[in-house]
């Protein structure tokens, strides 16, 4: 599990995949992965083991 921070408010969120959005403001692509470098912004459907939803 990582913890994802949105850039614009600062709410946090415990997730394997980045959050398309923020939870509390609704601000798209804003979450970042706390503690890690440039590769904080990746989506998870750059990774292995993450499932998108389909539909």
């Amino acid at each position: 599990m990582a913890v994802w921070k949105c850039e614009k408010c600062g709410t946090t969120k415990e997730s394997r995949c980045k959050p398309k959005k923020c939870t509390s403001c609704g601000e798209a692509d804003s979450m970042v992965k706390e503690g890690t470098g440039s590769e904080s912004k990746a989506s998870c459907s750059a990774k292995k083991g993450c499932k998108k939803k389909s539909g």
